[in-house]
């Protein structure tokens, strides 16, 4: 598995993700957030992992973690469809504009989220909207869920097969079942 950006000539200045070599540490870090958000882009309906597209392994690991879900895009429907309801739904670059903004209080209203986990996103989109995280809100913990390495979040998965993504969502969706929250 390699940590290079998937997309060419992405340059991450000095700081870069950390990578995140087991399933089980993400695990472990969205546990001991107080108040994880997980993103969900319109590439879930658009990507098969194993027979199984990824907005259902997403559907699984939520219901898992009880961690709230935005939906971007017309992802909601497709949530909907599934009869999975998002905490919230609006378009990515609105929600990673709140995300930077102190001020904000999170979907809930109760406070402003401490690990924000992003899944998805076309993979151009994810790297700026990270990139203005990491620049204009630099004590924002990010992570990323795709098997596509991302630079500028906080934790990423480094790059890998369908079969190793998979398989790294079925662990931390089994986690949470196993262990509980």
């Amino acid at each position: 598995m390699s940590c290079e950006p998937w997309q060419c000539a992405e340059i991450a200045a000095t700081k870069k993700a950390n990578p995140i070599q087991k399933p089980e540490i993400a695990v472990a870090m969205i546990k001991k957030a107080s108040r994880p958000l997980l993103i969900v882009g319109s590439n879930a309906t658009q990507r098969w992992l194993e027979g199984k597209q990824l907005i259902d392994y997403i559907i699984d690991l939520a219901n898992a973690s009880k961690v709230p879900v935005v939906a971007t895009a017309h992802m909601v429907g497709e949530f909907i469809k599934r009869e999975y309801q998002p905490a919230a739904f609006m378009n990515a670059m609105d929600i990673a504009q709140r995300i930077v903004d102190p001020q904000w209080q999170g979907i809930d209203g109760k406070g402003h989220p401490d690990l924000v986990m992003f899944v998805g996103l076309p993979y151009y989109m994810e790297a700026l909207i990270l990139s203005g995280i990491k620049h204009f809100a630099p004590d924002q913990k990010t992570m990323t869920l795709d098997n596509l390495y991302h630079p500028h979040a906080s934790w990423s998965f480094p790059n890998a097969t369908l079969e190793e993504w998979a398989s790294n969502l079925r662990v931390m969706t089994s986690k949470f079942v196993e262990g509980g929250q």
